[in-house]
């Protein structure tokens, strides 16, 4: 991360009143975010430090010192429940958590409060917590971030300094970053594509990081969105570059298309963290927007493809960045040179080599990659979050008035599920019984809207094989109508 401190000295010498960084209560210049990254090293004395907060300066502020101060720094996604920021907190084996939302905390035990702090004019929190020699995390790990979990408990992804930095310079050269660009982000920072390319790249550059807090921005949890609030913000910062994902995207379509926000002045978008229809993509750019679709994972530090200005290809994630390996298996799987990736926590070095994505693709003889599956049934929702649905159908199906269940949402805006009723169940049991169980699910997670099947998935329909277990592409080719129809009802966007 050397590198972008030095960048950002440069900026702080030669323009030292160019803003920075801002959000809905202020802005930071490069002169005063040096100061404010200065000021906050040695207040963060932690070896493995946690950072749960909202967008904002303060977040920028706290995870560019905790780089600085060349401690390990393990963003808590605000999206994930209760119990799943208690497990990555005991899975990081974390000493210090740095947060503005401490009451979130305070069933996860950390430890007391050893004082609070103020980073960028947010007063902050900063909590102990005994290290307990729990899991090992490969030595050079600068940053550890979650995925969404395609499980129940997501794993930690540890990166060096060096992967993070080269994926935003990669991302500068790739978008044409300029000192005049104004990067909004609208995803949390929490994840890592909106931390490098919404914060560490527009830094890189010398431009200025838009950071508003999410609810601003018309998002709640990572599967809400109010259009209104959404469309308010981009009028209200006027940003060049975003990143968005599917959803986001079709928001924008939507509000361009009605008159709520105009296109002018957006000169690059990256959309990616999900499939992104054709459809979609060709309605955005016949309303002048200015989108690229990317392809990235945490393991490679982020973006791997992206389309670019005179490179686009529509149905392809674009050409692999420069530096950026990228093979096919003789299976059809997409292989990733991901160096910087050092394993996972509690998880041995994996060692040099091309990292296996799970993901089936191809690339065409101009060097395009298209992405065409999954190998496994894991899916991307289209707000850009990771989920294997056997999980959810696990906890639908231990309730005993659900005696099967098949989860989908790829690329959708939430998940649905085909539900075979309990024996003597009534619809308002399977209701409740829903209801219960995404109380106990992140929101990512949750069955939005459900069907009833006609009857269970058995061998002799060919909804289940000899043994008795679904076959899931059968139950949703056989449902495919009635499943479009759970979507049709509302087209952009459902808060769950």
């Amino acid at each position: 991360m050397k590198g972008i401190f030095d960048r950002i000295a440069v900026h702080a010498a030669a323009t030292p009143g160019a803003v920075a960084i801002a959000d809905d209560c202020g802005e930071l210049d490069y002169r005063c975010l040096a100061m404010e990254i200065a000021r906050a090293v040695p207040c963060l004395r932690g070896r493995r430090i946690g950072l749960l907060a909202d967008n904002g300066r303060h977040w920028a502020v706290a995870d560019l010192a905790i780089a600085a101060r060349g401690a390990l720094c393990c963003p808590l996604p605000g999206f994930f429940s209760e119990a799943q920021i208690a497990h990555l907190i005991r899975d990081a084996d974390l000493d210090l958590i740095v947060t503005d939302q401490p009451m979130r905390l305070q069933g996860v035990a950390v430890g007391s409060t050893i004082r609070r702090l103020d980073i960028a004019g947010r007063e902050l929190w900063l909590l102990a917590r005994p290290a307990a020699g729990g899991a090992a995390i490969p030595g050079g790990t600068a940053k550890v971030t979650y995925t969404s979990g395609t499980t129940g408990t997501p794993k930690g992804v540890c990166l060096t300094g060096a992967a993070i930095e080269q994926a935003a310079v990669r991302l500068c050269e790739a978008a044409g970053a300029a000192a005049a660009d104004r990067a909004l982000s609208l995803l949390p920072l929490a994840t890592l594509l909106p931390n490098i390319g919404g914060l560490y790249a527009p830094l890189h550059a010398g431009a200025r990081a838009e950071l508003p807090a999410l609810e601003t921005c018309g998002l709640a949890g990572s599967s809400g969105l109010r259009v209104e609030g959404f469309a308010r913000a981009i009028r209200r910062y006027r940003p060049s570059t975003l990143i968005l994902v599917p959803e986001l995207l079709k928001a924008l379509t939507a509000a361009v298309a009605a008159g709520l926000v105009e296109p002018a002045g957006l000169r690059f978008i990256a959309v990616g963290g999900a499939p992104v229809s054709p459809a979609l993509m060709s309605q955005a750019l016949a309303l002048g927007l200015p989108v690229y679709q990317g392809y990235g994972l945490s393991e490679a530090a982020s973006v791997v493809a992206l389309e670019l200005p005179g490179a686009r290809r529509l149905g392809s994630v674009g050409r692999p960045l420069p530096r950026r390996g990228v093979r096919i298996a003789a299976d059809g799987e997409v292989l990733v040179a991901a160096p910087g990736f050092l394993g996972y926590v509690g998880a041995p070095h994996v060692g040099a080599g091309h990292w296996p994505t799970g993901d089936l693709g191809r690339l065409d003889a101009d060097g395009y990659l298209y992405i065409d599956g999954r190998k496994r049934s894991a899916y991307a929702t289209g707000f850009g979050r990771n989920l294997a649905p056997e999980w959810v159908e696990g906890e639908l199906t231990a309730h005993r008035n659900i005696a099967q269940a098949a989860v989908f949402g790829a690329g959708r805006p939430f998940n649905g599920a085909v539900i075979v009723p309990g024996r003597g169940a009534s619809a308002a049991a399977v209701a409740d019984a829903i209801a219960g169980v995404n109380a106990r699910l992140p929101d990512y997670a949750r069955v939005a809207r459900w069907l009833v099947a006609h009857e269970p998935f058995t061998p002799h329909n060919g909804l289940a094989g000899p043994s008795g277990a679904m076959r899931r592409a059968a139950v949703l080719e056989h449902y495919r109508d009635a499943i479009d129809q759970l979507y049709a009802g509302d087209p952009h966007h459902v808060a769950v």
